[in-house]
């Protein structure tokens, strides 16, 4: 499928009017490829059109004595095309990117070897932004670069080769508004978060949501920084989550502290390594004193990578009698759903459009064991 953005080569402008038609075609094909699987109607959540995306990167063009941001189209690094607004970016991003360009114009020591800027912003108004060289990072480069973050009001990490040197913070701190609830997120640099935080509350309130009909404990898998266990703790008696990463695994650690959380743990292991501790095969020092036999799971939610869940997780997480599944591939989810669905029935199904303008679709399903439907 192709979307109109992909075709799109002024990265600086943005036609708004063709989203609904857009909207529509995304919608479109997950009603026929979901159809087999006779889902309830499709629930739509759509985008702000514009200044929607929190982070974003670019490479720094160097033309002589100027440099300017560059985008290339998909699949061509031939030729660099200047971005001058990034209208699918937050407002705080262009505001940054106009500012950012201004000061190191003229100064060679922040400008030499600067190939690429990342900016990640929140919702809640904070910043940060990392500037990527070719060269080493030494104490002058330091000194002009304090300055400068004196002079943006944001923290600046610098990275090079083997090099990374965080001025003030590496991370930046969310607030979402999700159900008349505040939540806060420590958002680290070069973690992963989802880029389109309006969705993103929508995906927190559709997943609380489908959570009041349910009870027990909540076991997640690819849980991340905590963005959904953080969301649904208050929804659960207990929360169990897990994640591979551990750069994800300490921002956790932290949104438990500062959302006053007492009954979410978070441990650091692969979906494929807790089907396997659940299970009794192995045992694993990371799980500290989690006893797995004191839960009563009766809802799992995942979020797995464009990969979809693998055989065995698929098998796990079918003995459970809710699932909410959240899928950045449709394709994949719905060869999971394949297997699923011999089990469970669909009883939500949602499109989330994290990314406007191009093809790539969000979605989410909640699944519910055919006996436990006869039961009630």
């Amino acid at each position: 499928m192709s979307m109109a953005e992909d075709k799109q080569h002024d990265f600086n402008v943005l036609d708004t009017s063709i989203y609904p038609a857009q909207l529509d075609e995304k919608s479109d094909r997950l009603r026929q490829l979901f159809a087999e699987f006779q889902p309830p109607e499709l629930e739509v959540h759509a985008s702000e059109p514009s200044h929607f995306r929190l982070r974003a990167e670019f490479r720094l063009w160097h033309e002589g004595d100027r440099c300017y941001y560059a985008m290339f189209e998909p699949g061509n690094k031939s030729k660099a095309y200047e971005v001058k607004e990034f209208p699918i970016a937050s407002q705080l991003i262009n505001r940054l990117m106009q500012q950012l360009l201004v000061e190191i114009q003229p100064n060679e020591l922040l400008r030499r070897q600067l190939f690429q800027v990342e900016f990640l912003t929140t919702m809640s108004g904070d910043a940060l932004i990392t500037l990527i060289y070719h060269k080493k990072l030494d104490d002058a480069w330091q000194a002009e670069a304090e300055a400068l973050q004196q002079r943006l009001g944001f923290p600046i990490v610098g990275r090079s080769r083997k090099q990374k040197l965080v001025l003030e913070r590496d991370y930046v701190n969310e607030t979402l508004q999700v159900d008349g609830k505040a939540f806060h997120y420590r958002q680290i640099e070069g973690g992963f978060t989802q880029p389109n935080g309006g969705l993103n509350q929508h995906m927190l309130s559709w997943a609380r949501s489908a959570s009041d009909a349910f009870s027990g404990d909540l076991l997640e898998l690819y849980c991340g920084n905590g963005n959904f266990s953080v969301a649904l703790a208050d929804k659960y008696d207990r929360v169990l989550a897990t994640e591979i990463s551990k750069t994800s695994v300490a921002a956790a650690q932290i949104n438990i502290r500062d959302n006053a959380l007492d009954n979410l743990i978070i441990a650091r292991l692969s979906s494929e390594e807790f089907v396997q501790a659940i299970r009794g095969e192995r045992t694993f020092t990371r799980l500290g004193d989690v006893d797995l036999t004191s839960y009563n799971f009766d809802t799992v939610l995942v979020d797995p990578p464009r990969a979809g869940l693998d055989d065995g997780s698929v098998r796990q997480i079918s003995e459970y009698n809710n699932i909410i599944y959240i899928s950045c591939n449709p394709d994949t989810l719905h060869s999971n759903l394949t297997e699923l669905c011999k089990t469970h029935t669909i009883t939500r199904f949602a499109m989330f459009d994290q990314f406007p303008y191009t093809h790539h679709i969000e979605t989410g399903v909640v699944l519910t064991r055919r006996s436990a439907n006869k039961d009630q």
